[in-house]
């Protein structure tokens, strides 16, 4: 029998009709919600004598941003230089410096909830617990908070310190995807089979050597589609730095269709930048889990003495003789080694006669 992977059973009687009735009271309940959306929208906007379903709402060319003219700042050099490349390099910036820190806020907050010890564990689960719960753009503000806080709690003056917009976003994208990375990492740990810590233990390793060295690069391995996911978010949610005037690529562009009066081109243009630098974030991490999982694959090409690989064909027939099988030699003696006029022991067969010229006279019988 093939071994083949079933996603679901097929179903009976009794739940194709169960389907059947959820289909159609999901049907229902959804035209409901309609009914009511449009004589709601119609009934509020009666005085601006327009409605849900009036031709001017659902304009295809509002304002007439599909015109020629409303693309044409995207044709000239001076939109990239000065609004598009620098908005991109900011958020390309903050996205790194921030995937590297999570990744590090990870590791070590993820290795933290795994110690034997409780005083490690129980802090290291606390503070990846708080930071996962609290909304990307809470802290981000209380980040850019912080020298008020240090004012009004600590009397310290507001001029000693101050909390640029990239140091806020950065702080903020590194605390909430590191404690997202910290539970992908412990998941991935604890995913790799316990016989790894066996025989590593077995061998006299410690276990910040099983877990530096055999449980840590498996979980990465492992996980390496999640982490993937988890930094694509991170370079998404840097357009949060928007809130606090950090010039990003959102703001660029807001700034582009503020000044040209063209929304729709600058957000599809915008878009197409994130989708391409997403799918190639994307493309690189397939291709590093395809290099992760040929490494350590055995080569199946034999290879000489001198190196040089060796054609192997196989061949129908009987099986070689063993080399070390006992062959008959001419006269009847039987030579023991490899077949061959001498073999490779060095043992020769005897001649023909041999055994007479070995016969002296003391061995000659009357």
């Amino acid at each position: 029998m093939s071994a083949q992977s079933v996603l679901f059973d097929a179903p009976g009687p009794k739940a194709r009709a169960r389907n059947a009735v959820y289909t159609v009271g999901t049907l229902i309940l959804f035209a409901i919600g309609l009914a009511i959306l449009y004589l709601g929208f119609n009934r509020t906007l009666t005085e601006r004598e327009t409605g849900l379903f009036d031709p001017a709402t659902w304009a295809v060319n509002p304002a007439g941003q599909w015109t020629a003219e409303k693309w044409e700042p995207f044709l000239r050099p001076d939109t990239w230089t000065d609004y598009v490349v620098p908005g991109l390099q900011n958020t390309l910036t903050a996205a790194l410096t921030a995937a590297v820190l999570a990744i590090a806020f990870g590791l070590v907050f993820g290795i933290g909830r795994m110690s034997d010890h409780w005083w490690i564990r129980v802090p290291a689960g606390a503070v990846v617990e708080f930071f996962r719960g609290i909304p990307l753009l809470m802290l981000i503000f209380f980040t850019m908070a912080l020298p008020i806080v240090a004012y009004q709690v600590f009397d310290i003056p507001t001029g000693t310190f101050q909390v640029t917009a990239l140091v806020a976003v950065v702080t903020g994208l590194t605390l909430y995807n590191g404690s997202v990375l910290a539970e992908v990492f412990r998941a991935g740990v604890l995913a790799v089979p316990k016989g790894q810590s066996e025989a590593a233990q077995a061998i006299g390793m410690t276990k910040s050597q099983n877990m530096w060295l055999i449980l840590i690069p498996q979980a990465i391995t492992s996980m390496m589609p999640a982490i993937v996911a988890q930094l694509v978010v991170l370079l998404k949610d840097s357009a949060l730095g928007y809130i606090v005037a950090f010039p990003e690529l959102l703001r660029s562009f807001t700034l582009v269709a503020t000044r040209e009066s063209n929304v729709i081109p600058a957000a599809i243009i915008c878009a197409i930048i994130y989708i391409v630098i997403n799918l190639s974030l994307s493309r690189f991490a397939i291709w590093l889990e395809r290099r992760n999982s040929r490494r350590g694959r055995p080569s199946t090409k034999p290879t000489a003495a001198g190196g040089a690989p060796v054609a192997v064909q196989a061949q129908p027939g009987p099986a070689a003789p063993d080399a070390t099988a006992q062959e008959p030699a001419e006269g009847g003696a039987t030579a023991v080694g490899p077949a061959g006029p001498t073999g490779s022991s060095g043992a020769t067969a005897p001649d023909e006669g041999s055994d007479k010229d070995d016969q002296g006279p003391e061995n000659r019988r009357d």
